[in-house]
């Protein structure tokens, strides 16, 4: 039997991460990349919030736009990684294609395609952990008062209600590939704005 990460070892994992300062991972396995994709999508987290800062100078704001952008590639990236490694884990992929533009399935007719990934899914659960986390944090502020934090305690039960259903959503996804009825795909996502061949502000620039 495939040992494959369930959500609960996941969910376990990055709640750990956010405990602790933010350390960037090697993706070299299965597990390394679910921890970089985290580290990226908190990273995220808080470059967003920079740059939503009304008093920043403006090249402070250029720079966080730019570190955005560097960690939504690899965030990226790594979703594609976790995929290739669970379809070869599992063995639903030509594995001589698997880091090709497009990995050969290896799966017969008539089983279901999963539109979502099961990357896909892992990433979000990623970034319902640092809702989670944010929201927590809201509705233990001393400063504000009662009617914030019943707001943000209700808030937070949601996310963790959406959090389990995605979890248990992405543990059925491995259970019925592992059963053979269904499958999901790798899916390059070609962030063009961060090519300079095909971002067409930066193919102006160059000319």
């Amino acid at each position: 039997m495939i040992s494959l990460p369930t959500s609960a070892d996941v969910i376990a994992a990055h709640d750990q991460a956010l405990a602790e300062p933010p350390v960037a991972a090697e993706t070299t396995d299965l597990a390394g990349c679910i921890a970089a994709n985290h580290f990226h999508n908190r990273s995220l987290w808080a470059q967003e919030d920079l740059a939503r800062r009304t008093l920043a100078v403006d090249a402070e704001i250029v720079a966080n736009k730019r570190a955005i952008d560097r960690h939504n590639q690899a965030r990226n990236d790594a979703v594609e990684r976790i995929d290739e490694f669970l379809l070869g884990a599992l063995r639903l992929v030509d594995p001589e294609t698997l880091a090709s533009p497009l990995p050969r399935s290896t799966v017969q007719g008539g089983v279901r395609l999963n539109s979502e990934t099961a990357g896909s899914m892992l990433d979000r659960i990623s970034i319902l952990g640092l809702k989670i986390a944010a929201m927590r944090e809201q509705t233990l502020r001393g400063d504000v008062d009662d009617a914030h934090r019943r707001l943000c305690t209700e808030r937070l039960q949601q996310l963790t209600q959406q959090r389990t259903d995605l979890g248990h959503c992405y543990d059925e996804l491995l259970a019925d590939a592992r059963a053979g009825r269904a499958y999901f795909k790798v899916y390059r996502q070609f962030k063009m704005y961060n090519d300079p061949r095909l971002n067409p502000a930066l193919v102006a620039e160059s000319t």
